[in-house]
């Protein structure tokens, strides 16, 4: 077998090689668990023909780039997107990666890159459509190993809204992917009302997942507009849907954090601090840190400490496996991890692996 889930790097020895991890990884696997992996990613070439030549596109992208600097741009160019882009594309090599990895199943949401909330209503209509029915195929094509998160045109939240419905009760997906800010909008603001109630109503859930950085310059070398760009644009997000009260509005919502939740969760003592003595951190109901208990966090945290530190907080019921397949910031010896996570019992193993991410998507009540 040959697979490489991670493209090589500084911290890779002389032929290294992926196909011992995934061998590794299937070897830790206990067969009777189920493993579902709800951070994962799809690329929908047909979406691209609707925006190549759009000037939004080109100044999105012309953003992106200058944001995560020359060095990271020409190697994600190079050798991190080619190497990515037959997993986001191929089922086939999806399914032998899945196979490799110990993966039962996959959730599979958009590729960020393809968002494009600079769309107007019409585009965007199209983007959404013919985005989550390239998806929805995949998953039909497959249903016993993939399931979807669909995108929405959240820029125009009514028709937001209308896509996730039809997402949810005509294509079968179990939940959306949004970004940490749509078009530099947070997404704590008034705006969105329509979207979060059509979420909760439907019960689905909602991944923030960010893409690239809104700190610009500042985290250009040394690709830090991902390294700690991503988990604090999640940080961000969260905590303005605490803050705001939007999660008092909306408390049945089914939140799900990328990266772990970003900083927050590890660092809550502070946000609970600011709620107590300003005024104007007042808005929610009650202290900050106690939302967080509502809210559930993958596993790309790239440190087993960190996940013993997740799961004595909040709790082993509010993670759920991630491994941001198929880039190279992603961690896919998800098996290995857990053997790592000191004092974690086979009851909470279950529940990481699978238990949790079924009953957060409803699969329980299919079965």
């Amino acid at each position: 077998m040959t697979i490489q889930l991670h493209t090589c790097g500084n911290g890779c020895a002389d032929g290294c090689a992926a196909p011992e991890l995934a061998r590794t990884a299937v070897a830790r696997r206990d067969p009777s668990l189920t493993t579902i992996d709800v951070h994962c990613h799809a690329f929908v070439p047909a979406v691209e023909d609707l925006v190549t030549d759009h000037p939004g596109k080109q100044q999105e992208m012309a953003a992106f780039a200058a944001g995560q600097g020359r060095v990271s741009g020409e190697h994600n160019r190079t050798v991190m997107l080619p190497q990515a882009f037959p997993r986001m594309t191929n089922p086939s090599v999806r399914l032998a990666d899945m196979d490799a990895m110990g993966v039962d199943v996959q959730v599979i949401g958009p590729s960020p890159s393809q968002n494009y909330y600079w769309a107007d209503p019409e585009l965007a209509r199209r983007i959404v459509s013919v985005q989550n029915e390239g998806i929805a195929a995949l998953c039909a094509a497959y249903p016993s190993r993939m399931l979807g998160f669909a995108n929405v045109a959240l820029q125009h939240p009514e028709l937001a809204a209308a896509q996730l419905d039809h997402a949810v009760r005509e294509l079968g997906f179990r939940g959306v992917q949004i970004s940490s800010a749509v078009a530099g909008v947070e997404l704590s603001d008034p705006r969105f009302a329509p979207f979060w109630a059509r979420a909760e109503s439907l019960d689905c859930v909602v991944f923030i997942h960010p893409f690239g950085t809104t700190l610009g310059s500042r985290l250009e070398p040394w690709y830090l507009s991902n390294i700690i760009g991503q988990p604090l644009e999640t940080t961000i997000a969260l905590s303005h849907l605490i803050f705001s009260g939007v999660l008092d509005r909306h408390p049945r919502l089914k939140l799900l954090g990328a990266h772990g939740g970003g900083y927050l969760p590890s660092y809550p003592g502070r946000s609970d601090h600011g709620y107590r003595v300003r005024p104007e951190a007042g808005q929610a109901s009650r202290a900050p840190s106690s939302y967080l208990r509502q809210i559930w966090f993958d596993t790309l945290v790239a440190d087993p400490s960190v996940l013993r530190g997740l799961i004595a907080r909040y709790g082993a019921s509010q993670l759920v496996v991630g491994t941001d397949y198929p880039f190279d910031m992603g961690a896919y010896d998800i098996h290995a991890m857990l053997d790592e996570v000191p004092g974690l019992d086979a009851d909470r193993r279950r529940q990481i692996l699978g238990g949790n991410a079924a009953r957060l998507l409803g699969l329980h009540q299919d079965a």
